[in-house]
């Protein structure tokens, strides 16, 4: 099954069309440009045999509800929502040491859609949200994504003190990302089948989250700032990660 979502902005309709081109059903131009980028977009969308609906700025406007769309709008099929089953599933379907990124009630669609483009860079095979306190994959999401959205499967659970559990059974470590955790990164073991945990905007993982991580790590703060923005962080992490990996 799946559902359609609205995409909207040069480069993550660029992205769409060249990645998952099958995915995209509908496309509205906006009738006053006709620069090199928008006639690019054009010609991939006639390629599909697919109609550019002409639209004016207004209607733009409203389609993306606040979104910058630079005079592009998407409607795409993602996947339908997955859950802790789905999630599962793909653990036992892997060849590799699984590697998740675990987001603890994360609300800034900013931060979502730049997890989700930094997971696609670093080969994580899936993110994982809670399905309260969280924010869901919106247009602005999907922009910033730019394509990751599409590429990244995203796990929305109910209950993730049991989905960690769950996934411990599975075989996978819980690392949990905390600025008091006196263990650096850079010094634990992260080589095996790992879900990496970041808590939300401010508050950071919450207790029970926290209870049930099997190490927690932190990432060296040098200067005057005590913490990082949530997708920095997770970059960082990630990328640990894939180095340990890289050396075997």
């Amino acid at each position: 099954m799946s559902q359609e979502r609205l995409v909207c902005g040069l480069h993550a309709a660029q992205t769409a069309l060249e990645h998952t081109p099958d995915k995209v059903v509908a496309a509205w131009v906006d009738e006053q440009r006709g620069d090199a980028r928008i006639a690019k977009i054009r010609q991939a969308l006639e390629g599909l045999g697919l109609t550019v609906q002409q639209s004016d700025r207004r209607r733009l406007d409203k389609m993306a509800g606040g979104v910058n769309h630079q005079g592009v709008v998407l409607r795409v099929r993602v996947p339908a929502e997955q859950g802790e089953n789905e999630l599962m599933d793909l653990l036992t379907r892997l060849d590799h040491p699984p590697l998740l990124l675990v987001l603890d009630q994360v609300q800034d669609p900013h931060n979502l859609g730049a997890c989700l483009r930094t997971c696609d860079a670093a080969g994580v095979d899936g993110v994982v949200v809670t399905r309260d306190q969280s924010v869901a994959l919106t247009p602005t999401v999907l922009k910033v994504a730019s394509g990751a959205a599409e590429t990244v499967p995203v796990f929305r659970i109910t209950n993730l003190a049991r989905t960690l559990r769950d996934l411990k059974d599975a075989g996978l470590w819980i690392a949990g990302a905390s600025g008091d955790a006196p263990q650096s990164v850079y010094d634990a073991d992260l080589k095996g089948p790992l879900a990496l945990v970041v808590g939300g905007e401010g508050k950071g993982m919450r207790r029970l989250t926290r209870e049930h991580c099997d190490l927690l790590v932190s990432l060296p703060m040098r200067g005057q700032v005590e913490s990082l923005n949530l997708s920095v962080a997770a970059g960082v992490l990630l990328y640990e990660v894939q180095r340990q990996r890289s050396l075997g």
